[in-house]
């Protein structure tokens, strides 16, 4: 019974740092209708940024990584308008070119500016206390981890199904031109869209450095695991998202307790069979 506990506790704090990055992968994907292969770099852009602040300036945790966030969310915010604006509506493989070649371009500058070995984030001492749950430890940071993920669901369903922004981004993607027309502004729609998908994977890159080490090649070593996480839970499907998260968190640890030598093959073996079954995924659409 213990081990089953820890399965869960470590599957589910693993499952929502996927959450929390790959939700605005999929985000993008179904109802922007881009394919993001650079999205992992806003991840890794986070990061690297509280890195660089904790490390190099000294700022603390607390202020770290919120300045990091933010600092992710304003290099989003033109590259939406310079590169993302100019490939909505191009064909699949224009808008992997084109982001495949961003993705390089983040690997390359975080390489020259602060080096290819691993950029650790100093967690306070708040996040390095232990919680007992009876059967075992758990660090604060972890437990951390559960409640943030939890908050960032029930925020994104609230925003996009309860508020005139979520409205107007689903009128937006329905029909952008019919949209425009009765006065929405899509692009902005789209520009803060892009924006929330960009600061929520940084805010999981900051968060989920202790499961996913932050280094130069975080967005390659990453990128099929985020995607495995948006094909799974079906593209445009928050909660589709975060329950495929979840699964995909303890199936994986499950695997790396009990079979650790075959513990990629049995994950690997399981989203195969999985898609094969259910290729638009958990909660896709036609």
């Amino acid at each position: 019974m213990d081990l089953l506990l820890n399965i869960a506790v470590d599957g589910i704090a693993y499952g929502m740092i996927l959450f929390m990055i790959a939700v605005g992968l999929s985000v993008t994907m179904g109802l922007m209708r881009v394919v993001n292969l650079a999205h992992g770099g806003f991840a890794l852009i986070g990061g690297a940024l509280a890195h660089w602040l904790g490390a190099e300036l000294g700022l603390g945790f607390w202020l770290a990584a919120p300045l990091a966030i933010a600092g992710t969310v304003l290099i989003a915010l033109p590259l939406e308008r310079v590169l993302y604006r100019r490939i909505y509506g191009f064909g699949e493989l224009q808008q992997v070119l084109a982001t495949i070649g961003l993705t390089f371009l983040m690997i390359a500058s975080v390489n020259y500016l602060l080096g290819s070995t691993l950029l650790p984030i100093e967690l306070p001492p708040a996040l390095r206390q232990t919680v007992d749950l009876g059967f075992r430890q758990l660090t604060a940071h972890r437990a951390a981890v559960i409640v943030v993920g939890l908050v960032v669901i029930a925020g994104l369903w609230g925003l996009l199904d309860r508020t005139r922004f979520g409205i107007r981004l689903r009128a937006a993607v329905d029909n952008r031109d019919t949209a425009s027309a009765i006065g929405i502004n899509t692009s902005s729609i789209y520009m803060l869209t892009f924006a929330l998908g960009a600061g929520l994977a940084a805010l999981g890159g900051i968060l989920g450095a202790e499961l996913l080490p932050i280094d130069a090649y975080y967005p390659l070593r990453y990128m099929v695991l985020f995607l495995i996480v948006v094909a799974i839970g079906g593209m445009g499907s928050i909660l589709g998202s975060f329950v495929a998260a979840l699964a995909i968190g303890v199936i994986e640890t499950a695997s790396r307790y009990l079979v650790p030598d075959l513990a990629t093959i049995v994950f690997f073996g399981f989203v195969i069979l999985f898609l094969a079954v259910r290729p638009r995924g958990l909660m896709g659409s036609a």
